[in-house]
């Protein structure tokens, strides 16, 4: 479901000193792991790829009711996976100068947001991920895409919208947005629409395929049947003479 809106939403010291760093390594771990992050990366300017924003918690201890992620400028069309325990709705917005997409046709809007909103809050000890599938732009190497996310919950909401300056860690940030690394595309990419895989399934690589795959395998037989003779006749000559010892 798309609608359209006028706005986006902004989104006990150890005793000892190997206890102590213990608890350090297994603190930050934990907290690395806690926010709402993005499990892919990097991905190739330019490739279509599927994105899986997993949340992990709820807003201290509060279930989650809904997630909203904001998509970043330069991704126009972003295609949500279903989940059976959410509705989700794509948020459109107009651009500023309309586009003209690779089958032809005048684009003058983009989703600018992804709800999913829950049937049945997402409990605070559990977990759930979410996917969306969009092309990563192709001027976008060497770059890191932020989509800033904002988790509600039955009570509260937490913001994970923070994204670093230049030079500054994402990690010591306390609530980063989801991010993916950008590299630049490689020869084997695959920057083509989606119809390029329907082609391989209507056949046309197929055929291609099967032209080149029948391979010649008359010496392989006569080699396997020579093989088997020579076999054959040593095993009569053995029973031969052990019956003349006998």
């Amino acid at each position: 479901m798309s609608t359209r809106r006028s706005k986006k939403r902004p989104l006990l010291i150890g005793s000892g000193a190997f206890a102590g760093a213990v608890a350090l390594v297994l603190g930050g771990a934990v907290a690395a792991s806690a926010h709402v992050s993005i499990a892919e990366g990097p991905v190739e300017a330019g490739s279509y790829s599927i994105l899986t924003f997993g949340v992990p918690h709820g807003c201290d201890g509060s279930a989650t009711t809904e997630v909203a992620i904001q998509i970043p400028e330069g991704i126009n069309a972003v295609t949500p996976t279903r989940n059976s325990l959410y509705t989700v709705e794509k948020v459109m917005e107009d651009l500023d100068t309309p586009i003209t997409d690779s089958h032809g046709n005048e684009v003058t809007e983009r989703v600018a947001q992804v709800v999913y909103t829950a049937t049945t809050p997402l409990p605070d000890g559990q977990r759930d991920a979410f996917e969306l599938s969009l092309q990563i732009p192709e001027d976008a190497a060497d770059t890191t895409l932020y989509f800033p996310t904002v988790q509600t919950c039955e009570q509260g909401e937490t913001a994970w919208v923070q994204i670093p300056e230049d030079g500054q860690d994402g990690h010591d940030l306390d609530a980063p947005a989801p991010s993916v690394d950008v590299v630049a595309a490689s020869s084997t990419a695959s920057h083509g629409h989606d119809d390029s895989t329907a082609a391989t399934a209507d056949g046309h690589d197929e055929d291609s395929t099967s032209a080149a795959a029948p391979v010649d395998q008359t010496p392989l037989v006569i080699t396997s049947l020579a093989v088997g003779g020579i076999g054959l006749i040593v095993a009569v000559i053995a029973l031969l003479r052990g019956r003349k010892k006998a």
